[in-house]
């Protein structure tokens, strides 16, 4: 196989972000990371190479995955064999949101 050229739209901190770099570590592949955050120039080339400004988007061999979760990534990846099946935990949850988009705690605290 080959090795994907892949270059991925990402976060600083962020779930989704986290899970995106945990399947692409998982299966041992090199990319370039472009972070939206710390570097506004990426984010306006995301938004222009996908018409759209959420994140993560990672494109692989030229075909752009936006708004995409580390599940997605990695399905996309063994649907096209573009890596085999990889059963070991990625570390991480791979389709989890960033902190501030996940609903609040049912916890109540009594101070």
């Amino acid at each position: 196989m080959d090795t994907p050229k892949i270059t991925a739209y990402l976060k600083t901190t962020c779930g989704w972000s986290a899970g995106v770099r945990a399947v692409l570590a998982k299966y041992n592949l090199p990319y370039t990371e472009k972070d939206i955050i710390q570097n506004p120039a990426f984010r306006w080339e995301m938004e222009t190479k996908t018409g759209q400004p959420l994140s993560p988007c990672v494109e692989i061999n030229d075909k752009m995955l936006a708004d995409i979760s580390g599940d997605e990534v990695e399905e996309y990846l063994v649907e096209n064999k573009l890596v085999q099946v990889n059963t070991a935990d990625a570390g991480v949850p791979t389709n989890a949101p960033c902190a501030h988009e996940q609903p609040a705690s049912a916890v109540q605290m009594r101070l």
